[in-house]
């Protein structure tokens, strides 16, 4: 059996970063950071990128240290009251090809001591995007509920995120389908135990959860016209 990718060391670090949040700290455990943290999660991505290719070829992974699909530790504290310096957590951006160009639904894979999960489809979409999700359901609404309650995806995946406590512009009260329309996110979340990130059938499960996370993911690409 393969050596797993991602092992305990990783969560061990975040959790002492967690109560460690400071550049002092940071700079004395780098080396520990470089080896249990951000070249396994590299690691794990470049291998990802095979099995991705095959499973939904629209999204693509980059397995770089720098500016790559994992995403860096530090935080921006400018317009924000916590001013602690390192996010506790490592979070892996699965892009749409076309992200460059239009706010496209991808995969996020987020790992931290206390919570694993994997998010699928459009955490706060901008404004075109949120609108065309909306009129995508209007317009089918049998296709999103098909979508929305697939049996592949439902079986790991809830629908989670924020929503209006008013109706939308330009949609009643009482459109039947007034509960999703007023949703702000249109992003779906499975949780993920550290046994099975630490596990060497790690990309295996990660693989099949974007396979199951498919209904959505198509239904939200179409409804932004780009291709799944």
């Amino acid at each position: 059996m393969p050596d797993s990718i991602l092992t305990p060391k990783l969560f061990k670090f975040l959790r002492e970063l967690k109560r460690n949040n400071d550049r002092d700290w940071f700079a004395e455990n780098k080396p520990r950071y470089e080896a249990d943290v951000r070249e396994p999660a590299v690691e794990l991505v470049r291998q990802l990128e095979k099995p991705l290719a095959k499973a939904a070829p629209m999204l693509g992974v980059v397995a770089k240290g720098h500016g790559g699909s994992v995403m860096r530790i530090y935080r921006d504290t400018r317009f924000s009251k916590d001013k602690t310096p390192y996010k506790t957590n490592v979070g892996i951006s699965v892009r749409h090809q076309a992200d460059n160009d239009i706010h496209a639904p991808g995969v996020y894979i987020h790992l931290a001591a206390d919570e694993c999960f994997i998010g699928a489809g459009g955490w706060r979409p901008e404004r075109k995007t949120l609108a065309a999700f909306r009129q995508a359901i209007a317009d089918d609404p049998k296709g999103w509920i098909r979508a929305r309650d697939n049996r592949a995806f439902r079986s790991v995946f809830e629908l989670s995120g924020e929503s209006l406590k008013t109706s939308p512009r330009d949609y009643p009260r009482d459109h039947p389908m007034i509960e999703d329309l007023r949703r702000i996110d249109f992003i779906a979340v499975a949780p993920l135990k550290q046994s099975d990130l630490t596990s060497p059938d790690a990309i295996k499960i990660l693989v099949d959860h974007i396979k199951k996370a498919k209904s959505l993911m198509t239904f939200l690409c179409d409804a932004v016209d780009v291709p799944y």
